[in-house]
């Protein structure tokens, strides 16, 4: 008999996932690499203006699709639907030994390292510099025992972690606009210098940018715990992706108040730069506080939904069976969240943050293709009942799915970034022969019998 997971995430809830899900460390180490890459304020402003476009056309799409099949995995589920068992398998397999790890190795390493700044020490210094690795693994063991115990439990830190970060950056921008403004007249100006804008590169910084937009799909992961579903997840997917927009342009829009673009380039820690200069010392706590809290909150969320990924495969029979069990009493894939923080331990003690971030991106952006471009399959099926359509069909999916191959073709053609995105291509499409050695062989023998 399947195992179900009750519905306990309410809408709130579900809008505290996708947020806290999103925010968490990208917002305040993705901007210096984007600004050495787009060294002007409009370049470096536009490509997070356009990664913002770019996750609310698929937040819209998949908006509709999540509507019609509320189910546990979401993207997962989707692409099975749309496009059958193998790719949904590639999705979980590169989910599984590369997308999720390297999710949470590279959050956790961040959290790791403020908490080191936190208590007064540089964690690039040793022996902190081996130790951050060892804090970032006891942080994501923690979080995914909150899981392990209830949906209950992740929820309510979830929903007390979205909003101690979303606040902190609140006050962030608030301050800066409020002081830091004034007192430079903010560094706005050449708004593109010569040299600040060319193609290659404007696509290499939306990798970054989209590093820190992602989690917007991750509340699909856990559809089928979510009350009144139908009505819930679309609403939820567009307030939260709207919500996490706006904080993002203004907290660029602060940091250039405060600091040039050559400035925030060479700035690793820009938001605790931008509070020191503003405020002091008592600024450079404040950001320690919620860097902390914001990457606490995006591990809970990531241990939150992605072991659904692996409960649903397993339930499909996509996936080793054990995996798809539910705790007698919390109620919860333990199964599923104790593999994947196990996974996650394993990266965050072997790899640095960059090789984690890098991987991530490169390894998610086609199966969030494949699940938005399911929109157009399945809108053609006859029992298909979504509660929401999205706007502007089919120009909103489509444009979505543009500028992922747009992304994947420039990280292919960049010297720079060609042979570590063939390397994760190259580890995507070991799981083709791994499927049917393991789970078509198994179909194909179920079939004969039938037979």
């Amino acid at each position: 008999m399947r195992e179900t997971l009750p519905r306990r995430i309410g809408l709130w809830t579900a809008v505290a996932i996708l947020v806290g899900s999103t925010i968490g460390s990208g917002i305040f180490r993705s901007p210096a690499g984007i600004a050495a890459k787009l060294p002007g304020p409009v370049p470096m402003l536009a490509v997070w203006g356009m990664g913002g476009l770019f996750a609310l056309c698929g937040a819209l799409s998949l908006a509709e699709v999540a509507g019609a099949y509320p189910r546990t995995g979401g993207l997962y589920a989707y692409i099975r639907e749309g496009w059958g068992a193998l790719p949904a398998f590639l999705f979980g397999w590169s989910e599984l030994v590369v997308i999720r790890a390297a999710s949470l190795g590279a959050v956790s390493l961040t959290f790791a390292a403020y908490f080191l700044r936190f208590l007064g020490v540089d964690p690039t210094q040793e022996p902190y510099a081996t130790r951050v690795h060892w804090i970032a693994a006891v942080a994501i063991a923690l979080t995914a025992t909150f899981n392990y115990v209830g949906v209950r439990w992740g929820a309510l830190v979830q929903n007390l972690t979205t909003i101690a970060k979303y606040t902190g950056l609140v006050v962030i921008v608030l301050v800066a606009l409020a002081i830091g403004l004034p007192a430079t007249g903010g560094h706005f100006t050449p708004a593109t210098p010569p040299g600040s804008f060319s193609i290659a590169p404007f696509g290499l910084a939306l990798v970054g940018v989209l590093w820190a937009f992602d989690g917007w799909a991750d509340l699909s992961f856990v559809a089928g715990e979510v009350k009144d579903p139908r009505r819930t997840l679309p609403r939820a997917l567009i307030i939260g992706t709207l919500a996490v927009i706006v904080i993002y342009l203004l907290a660029n829009v602060a940091y250039l108040s405060v600091m040039t673009v050559d400035e925030i380039a060479h700035s690793p820690l820009v938001a605790a730069d931008v509070a020191s200069r503003v405020i002091g010392p008592a600024g450079v706590l404040f950001v320690a506080t919620t860097v902390m809290l914001s990457t606490f909150g995006t591990l809970n969320g990531s241990l939150l939904t992605a072991p659904r990924i692996f409960f649903a495969m397993a339930d499909d029979g996509l996936f080793f069976r054990p995996v798809a069990r539910v705790h007698p009493k919390f109620e919860t894939p333990y199964v599923a969240i104790a593999l994947t923080a196990a996974l996650g331990i394993v990266f965050v003690l072997l790899r640095t943050f960059e090789q984690l971030a890098d991987a991530f991106v490169t390894a998610i952006v086609p199966f969030y293709a494949l699940g938005v471009a399911s929109i157009f399959v399945l809108r053609k099926r006859a029992d298909y009942d979504a509660p929401y359509r999205v706007p502007l069909y089919p120009i909103v999916p489509a444009l979505f799915v543009l500028a992922t191959v747009m992304l994947l073709v420039n990280a292919t053609i960049d010297p720079s970034s060609r042979m570590p995105t063939l390397a994760v291509f190259g580890i995507v499409l070991v799981g083709i022969p791994v499927f049917f050695l393991t789970v078509g062989r198994r179909r194909r023998a179920a079939a004969t019998e039938e037979r």
